[in-house]
């Protein structure tokens, strides 16, 4: 099974093929989403997903942390996004900065309790403190609304300098996720093509070898689980605000399942843009296959059992191996026309 380090880095530049191609589809998003049958609200849940998803891989597919219990940090997110709109005041900035600074704050003190596990340990960990913040959500009625939720969560005005822009339609509200969504996927690109995500990958290999070179394990795991729950909260903030509401099923163990899988399927532990390609699969699933078949989660859950018993390191990793495949066969038609015969 081929890895993150088996592919050759790109360096720090964003401007890649790749990114070229996904900036593309979601700057166009809006004009082939309804001629194809779809529509403008499942471009924004799913930009916010790619979003949730790409943080998420930094510990998942980056260094190695196989954390189960992420669906808390998004919750958090969207919870404290809520609050201050309801109990502050309606602010499109302040709300998102609060929802950041909360999943962020909540993300340290769990890392500082986990970061000096490894392997199950870690994981069971995660999930238990996952299964924590779901519980408070539900008992802490009286903060969280319970299981009703926080219901008439306000889309604020998009204020920028002396300009406001009305942003409570979904197609508004789509153009800013998706501005969102590409400053936050060129920082991530930055983060994982610095040394500072070799140093991630370096753990992920050997955790051991990496402490013996130097390196501060601890405070270099603490720092991705917390930086990872920071861009979990920014996608928890429009989350939020795109539903004009937040409930504890984000928290729960169910969510934070899901992501791994779409991870897992896309193949964010070979690539970064395999979180993405994720992300796109279960949509897929959910909006096209579920409006044939009821049963959907159940093909979907099929497609990922195969998926990992098959090609492990998902879609983004077929694809790699197929594109190798592709240009040595190219070589191998080039050579013989290129050292012809002697007579």
């Amino acid at each position: 099974m081929i890895s993150l380090s088996d592919i050759p880095a790109r360096g720090g530049s964003p401007f890649t093929p790749a990114m070229g191609l996904f900036v593309a589809l979601l700057l166009t998003a809006p004009f082939w989403l309804e001629p194809i049958g779809l529509y403008h609200y499942l471009g924004i849940e799913i930009a916010i997903w790619i979003l949730f998803a790409l943080g998420f891989n930094l510990l998942f597919g980056f260094i190695g942390l196989h954390s189960f219990g992420h669906g808390a940090y998004l919750g958090v997110g969207a919870y404290a996004f809520g609050l201050f709109q309801q109990e502050v005041t309606v602010s499109l900035w302040g709300g998102l900065a609060v929802a950041i600074l909360a999943a962020t704050l909540a993300g340290a003190i769990v890392g500082a309790f986990v970061s000096h596990r490894r392997g199950i340990y870690f994981a069971l960990m995660t999930i238990a403190f996952g299964q924590v913040f779901w519980f408070g959500a539900i008992k802490l009625h009286s903060i969280t609304g319970g299981e009703d939720g926080l219901l008439g969560i306000a889309r604020p005005d998009l204020v920028v300098g002396p300009m406001r822009l009305d942003i409570s339609d979904n197609i508004s509200l789509y153009w800013f996720v998706a501005v969102i969504l590409v400053l936050a996927v060129v920082a991530l690109w930055r983060i994982v093509n610095a040394p500072f995500g070799r140093v991630l990958q370096a753990i992920r290999q050997n955790e051991t070898r990496a402490q013996f070179v130097g390196y501060n394990v601890w405070l270099i795991k603490w720092l991705t689980f917390t930086l990872s729950a920071a861009f979990a909260g920014l996608a928890g903030g429009l989350f939020a605000m795109a539903q004009e509401s937040a409930y504890p099923d984000v928290m729960s163990l169910h969510q934070s399942g899901l992501i791994v899988m779409m991870v897992l399927i896309g193949g964010g532990l070979v690539s970064f843009w395999g979180p993405v390609l994720g992300v796109l699969l279960y949509f897929i699933a959910r909006d096209i296959i579920g409006g044939i078949t009821e049963t959907w989660l159940l093909w979907f859950g099929l497609m990922f059992v195969i998926m990992v018993m098959v090609r492990p390191e998902g879609v983004a990793g077929l694809i790699h191996v197929l594109r190798q495949k592709f240009a040595q066969t190219q070589q191998k038609t080039v050579a013989p026309a290129s050292n012809p015969e002697r007579a």
